[in-house]
């Protein structure tokens, strides 16, 4: 077995897969419009993204996040989900929804095979939700929620992205919630993409100051896994639950990158703001270009650069969130 590795002596055992690039949410940090077809919408099928596994497989890959768009919309999710599972190599099968028919689906996904579950959740108002996501579904996400906590899963994690003046100030509400649920609540620091330049300045806050606070209230940062992602993760002897911090723009933020992502019609990304996609779709098209495939993937390593643009106004050509899953 191979181990990619790129110039930087960075690893990577773990894949994001973009399942599809539709949305049903109309969020207004992401898809304000709501999600608008661009071309033939043929995204992977099953057989193209288990040779895409397998060959991830070959190079080391042991933990795979399942994203979209909202990958619920595929009706055969259970049936990738089941292929993932299936897989010896891979350890860990995530996913990341909003949550829409969470109620109806979480438990066909975890009889499938998946290991952990992130749910977005922008605010525990109701009110404040459906202004954000342009849905009124507070209460089915919550619910799917409290019924994933009760499955057994690895982990359970509910994403809020932070916003100046829609969300910012719900902290204390968010720490009652967890002081006896085991969950983590993540807080994602609002990212610059190529479309969302004006409502970036006026909703950007800075995760720097909900650490502040978490550190002053006692809370202390856990230990890293290897094969984790993003976020810096905070627990505090009084509660049950956990406090993670995903930080773009951070120092060093990009010094443990460990993932690489794949866009639903089939293009290898090294960063989610780079500014190049290597297709590999025409590789998965039978089991005997395995090692063409496996050389095209750990060939392109030495292309990821040491970090992100972002402070630079550099977003790449992900034009939004939704096209690839964050």
């Amino acid at each position: 077995m191979q181990t990619l590795v790129d110039n930087q002596g960075r690893t990577f055992p773990y894949l994001r897969l973009s399942l599809t690039e539709a949305c049903n949410y109309s969020c207004t940090y992401c898809l304000p419009d709501g999600y608008r077809p661009t071309g033939r919408n043929r995204f992977l099928n099953t057989d193209e993204i288990a040779r895409l596994l397998r060959a991830f497989g070959d190079l080391g890959m042991s933990k795979l996040r399942l994203t979209g768009g909202e990958p619920s919309l595929r009706k055969d999710l259970p049936d990738i989900i089941r292929i993932a599972a299936g897989l010896p190599f891979i350890k860990r099968v995530a996913l990341t929804t909003n949550g829409c028919r969470l109620p109806q689906l979480v438990d066909g996904w975890r009889e499938a095979g998946l290991t952990s579950l992130n749910v977005s959740l922008d605010s525990l108002d109701a009110g404040r939700f459906k202004s954000i996501t342009g849905h009124d579904r507070h209460r089915e996400v919550a619910e799917g929620i409290e019924r994933a906590l009760e499955l057994d899963f690895d982990a359970v994690k509910v994403n809020v992205v932070l916003l100046r003046g829609s969300n910012d100030d719900e902290l204390p509400r968010w720490l009652e919630w967890i002081r006896g649920r085991d969950v983590s609540v993540r807080f994602i620091e609002l990212m610059r993409t190529g479309d969302n330049g004006d409502y970036f300045k006026r909703h950007h806050v800075r995760a720097a100051n909900l650490v502040r606070q978490l550190e002053v209230a006692g809370w202390r940062r856990r230990p890293r896994a290897h094969d984790a992602g993003p976020a810096l993760e905070y627990v505090h002897q009084d509660y049950r639950g956990r406090i993670g911090v995903i930080a773009p723009y951070a120092a060093d933020f990009c010094l443990t990158c460990n993932r690489l992502r794949v866009t639903a019609r089939g293009d290898l990304r090294l960063c989610l703001f780079g500014h190049f996609g290597i297709p590999l779709r025409s590789l998965l098209q039978s089991d005997a270009d395995r090692e063409a495939l496996v050389k095209r993937i750990a060939g392109q390593l030495g292309l990821k650069e040491e970090g992100h643009g972002l402070h630079q106004g550099l977003y790449g050509i992900t034009p939004h969130l939704a096209s690839i899953g964050g």
